[in-house]
């Protein structure tokens, strides 16, 4: 029976536990997207948006409150400045599971975690370094292809 057991431990002790959920949540606040296991995900969504839901209010006891729990000044500074005025009209939901399918080793469900306001920025970024790549090979034959047809068409 699974009595009063309202979270996954992730099969880890207490404090291990709490340091990996703080890793996880630095690393989504400065990243806005991190690859890890489903489990880890759902356990970080948990942790992550209550923190989250905090820095819409700056005040000096969220910002401490904060701090106890991530103990990174530079991820509390991401935090408070930039991502709160994103997400200061959402009334919640701010992160976004996305599944990927199963790790090879394993066959561990794997997904992509990420800050809902921040994804079209990213698909965004994904487009532009796309449009760059050129298939250099091919090129020369073409342009050395057109140039003799265009003489022929101006005689």
């Amino acid at each position: 029976m699974r009595h009063n057991k309202k979270f996954n431990h992730l099969s880890r002790k207490k404090a291990h536990r709490d340091s990996l959920l703080a890793n996880m949540t630095i690393s989504l606040i400065m990243h806005k997207r991190i690859f890890t296991t489903l489990a880890k995900a759902k356990a970080l969504r948990v942790y992550a948006e209550p923190l989250i839901n905090r820095a819409k209010n700056d005040t000096m006891n969220n910002r401490r409150v904060v701090f106890s729990y991530l103990q990174n000044k530079e991820a509390i500074k991401e935090l408070f400045n930039e991502i709160a005025q994103k997400i200061a009209d959402r009334s919640g939901g701010y992160t976004r599971i996305l599944k990927t399918g199963h790790r090879l080793g394993d066959n561990a469900k794997t997904c992509f975690i990420e800050l809902v306001d921040y994804s079209e920025a990213m698909l965004k970024d994904a487009k532009k370094t796309e449009a760059k790549k050129t298939r250099r090979s091919r090129g020369k034959k073409v342009a050395a292809a057109e140039a003799p047809a265009e003489e022929k068409a101006a005689e």
